[in-house]
């Protein structure tokens, strides 16, 4: 089965700690996608969004790690847009366990925050929502 290529959407400052174990689930054998790009921490210029969709652009789908402090992370909104924009599929998974995380501004108020447990990846990779 082929891998879906994912873009990963996260709060550079806040939250770097939880892309590393989303690539690290990605490396899993039985993993339904894989990580072909995510956040970068640069400046939040003409150039860097044009440098973000053009790797959104690459993904099939984008998984965005929501934490305690997403709602106001300028980059992860930016990436929202963009995904939006170019059509490309996002889902959004609570990064923090037993705590409170917020949806980027950007997102539909319609969109749901995932628990982020591997059987969800699966179901959520494969269109369940």
């Amino acid at each position: 089965m082929a891998k879906v290529p994912v873009y990963i959407s996260f709060d550079y400052d806040n939250d770097s700690d939880l892309k590393v174990l989303l690539v690290g689930q990605a490396k899993n054998e039985e993993s339904p996608f894989s990580i072909i790009d995510h956040s970068i921490k640069e400046e939040l210029s003409g150039d860097w969004k044009a440098k973000a969709r053009t790797r959104i652009k690459r993904a099939e789908q984008v998984i965005v790690i929501c934490g305690q402090y997403t709602a106001n992370a300028p980059g992860v909104n930016a990436e929202i847009k963009i995904a939006i924009e170019e059509e490309i599929t996002y889902f959004l998974i609570n990064g923090r366990n037993g705590k409170t995380c917020y949806k980027p501004g950007a997102a539909k108020s319609t969109d749901k925050i995932y628990d982020w447990t591997w059987p969800n990846l699966k179901i959520l990779i494969n269109g369940g929502r």
